[in-house]
């Protein structure tokens, strides 16, 4: 069977991770999570005194930009593929609000995501892959076999991602998830580089009352008519 490059994009907090995840793992495929990389960037950025209350140092940053090393490894006894800045496992600390806060205005800045987007699509140039964001199927793999975009009402999402985070014991609340949901929305479509926005040629799926496994399954029909045709 042949392989193809599956792009899945889509507005923060509306399961396209998991999505990307679960259906990579059926089909034996590898998942990149972009948004994990962007992350890594922005806690780099929080952890060098690169933000600070006036706002993103732009010079400092451009000058650390080659400095900052992002690589996905896998889990021996869980099985995920994890995130790593600088050889140092950060699956944890991305995933935490004050990342999330300013994720969105890193990931706007055109120089890092020139490198990024070159370091995506080295990544996937053997092909076999899932790979989901916010530009793949518009900028980082236009020419991609199956192109899924994503999308569920912002107070859904909210629901989803502060529960999530409530699970693994931060203290959220829903209001808070919700506004910042609703502004990263706002910088991810506006954006001068690579906003969001879905592909003419995109398969939609609004997933705002699907379960997990319907979502899994939809998707897999998708997947099989692709390699089909």
């Amino acid at each position: 069977m042949k392989k193809i490059v599956i792009a899945i994009d889509g507005f923060s907090s509306s399961g396209k991770s998991t999505m990307a995840k679960d259906l990579a793992k059926e089909i034996g495929y590898i998942y990149i999570d972009t948004g994990a990389m962007y992350r890594a960037v922005t806690l780099y950025c929080l952890n060098n005194n690169i933000i600070s209350e006036k706002g993103i140092d732009l010079e400092q940053l451009k000058e650390k930009i080659g400095q900052i090393h992002i690589q996905f490894k896998n889990n021996k006894q869980t099985g995920e593929r994890e995130t790593y800045l600088n050889s140092i496992n950060v699956e944890s600390e991305i995933r935490k609000m004050d990342v999330a806060n300013w994720v969105s205005p890193i990931a706007a800045i055109g120089f890092v995501r020139k490198a990024l987007v070159a370091l995506q699509q080295k990544m996937g140039e053997s092909k076999g892959i899932v790979m989901d964001g916010r530009d793949i199927g518009t900028v980082v793999f236009p020419q991609a076999e199956l192109k899924i975009f994503i999308t569920a009402s912002p107070e859904i999402r909210a629901k989803r991602r502060a529960e999530e985070l409530q699970a693994k014991g931060e203290q959220v609340f829903y209001t808070e998830v919700l506004k910042n949901i609703k502004k990263r929305d706002h910088i991810d479509s506006t954006r001068e580089e690579s906003p969001l926005k879905q592909a003419p040629d995109a398969i939609v799926l609004d997933n705002s009352r699907m379960t997990i496994d319907e979502q899994k399954a939809w998707l897999l029909v998708q997947y099989k008519k692709a390699v089909k045709e």
